[in-house]
C-alpha cells in the first residue's frame, strides 16, 4: 500500500508543480492557454512547436521555469511508473490486486475532480501568486485584471489571410476603434514586430495581430472577407458599437446624477 500512496502523493506534487508553473509562466507575459500548454509539455517531455519553443528559449525567465519542469519532470514520471508497479507487482491475490486498482481509481478521480474545481483553482493561484511575489523576483502583476480579461473582453491573436477583409489596408482606413477593437501590435510574416501600430500602418496577408476586444466581435472579425458583406460587416458593427458607447453614457450620466445628489445632502 506505500507504493500506491507514492503513486498519488507523486501525481499531486505533478499537478502542484504544473500549476505552479503555468501561473508562472503567465506573469512573464504568456496566455492563460499557452502557459498551461508549455508547462504540460516540458513536463511530460512531449515537446512543442518551433514558434512556441522560439518564445520559450529568446526569454531568460521562461528557459529557467521549463528547464526546471523538465527535470521534475522526468524524476517524476519515473518513480510514478516504479511505485505504479510496485503497487500491483506486490499484490497478494486478486481481491487485493482489485482492492488497490480501486483505490487508485477513486484516487485519481479526486485529483481530477481538484483539478478541475474552480474554487480550488482560484484559491491556489493566489496562493500562488503570492508565494511568487515574497520568495522570487517575478513580475507578478495580474495583467488579466488590468485589461480587464473577463466576461466578454479578451486579448488574442488573429492571422490575416489574403482574402480577409482586414488584408493589405491600413489601420486608419479599418477604423476598428470604431467597432471597439484596438490592435496592439502586428507580428510580421518577416519576424518584425510593430508595437502600438500608428492609423497609417499597413495589414498584409499572414501578419499577425494581437487584438483586444470583445470576444465575439473578434470572431465575427476573423471570418470577415474582403467583399460587400464584409463591409456590411463592418458597419453593422461600428453601429452596435455606437449603440453601447450610448447606453453607456446614459448609466455614466445616472451615476454622475446620484453623486451629485449625494453631494447636496
Amino acid at each position: 500500500m506505500a507504493a500506491l500512496a507514492s503513486v498519488l502523493i507523486v501525481l499531486t506534487l505533478s499537478l502542484l508543480i504544473n500549476r505552479i508553473a503555468t501561473i508562472a509562466l503567465t506573469l512573464t507575459g504568456l496566455s492563460l492557454e499557452a502557459a498551461s500548454f508549455q508547462a504540460r509539455s516540458a513536463f511530460t517531455g512531449v515537446g512543442f512547436t518551433t514558434n512556441e519553443a522560439e518564445q520559450i528559449v529568446t526569454h531568460p525567465v521562461r528557459r529557467r521555469i521549463i528547464m526546471l519542469l523538465m527535470l521534475l519532470g522526468n524524476a517524476g514520471v519515473v518513480t510514478a511508473i516504479s511505485s505504479l508497479l510496485l503497487t500491483f507487482i506486490t499484490a497478494v491475490g486478486p481481491r487485493e490486486w482489485l482492492l488497490r486498482l480501486l483505490i487508485l481509481g477513486i484516487g485519481l478521480f479526486i485529483l481530477w475532480f481538484l483539478a478541475r474545481s474552480r474554487w480550488i483553482n482560484r484559491y491556489l493561484s493566489r496562493l500562488v501568486c503570492w508565494a511568487l511575489r515574497r520568495w522570487t523576483r517575478l513580475d507578478v502583476r495580474d495583467y488579466t485584471s488590468l485589461l480587464h480579461l473577463s466576461g466578454e473582453y479578451t486579448v488574442t491573436e488573429l492571422e490575416v489571410q489574403p482574402n480577409d477583409w482586414l488584408a493589405n489596408r491600413q489601420l486608419n482606413d479599418l477604423n476598428l476603434r470604431q467597432e471597439g477593437i484596438v490592435v496592439l501590435g502586428i507580428h510580421r510574416a518577416n519576424g518584425r514586430y510593430v508595437g502600438a501600430p500608428k492609423g497609417n500602418t499597413w495589414i498584409r496577408p499572414y501578419d499577425n495581430l494581437i487584438l483586444y476586444g470583445k470576444l465575439a466581435l473578434l470572431d465575427k472579425l476573423d471570418q470577415r472577407s474582403a467583399d460587400l458583406a464584409g463591409e456590411q460587416a463592418h458597419r453593422e458593427a461600428v453601429a452596435e458599437q455606437k449603440r453601447m458607447l450610448a447606453k453607456q453614457d446614459r448609466e455614466e450620466a445616472r451615476d454622475e446624477a446620484k453623486q451629485r445628489q449625494k453631494g447636496s445632502y
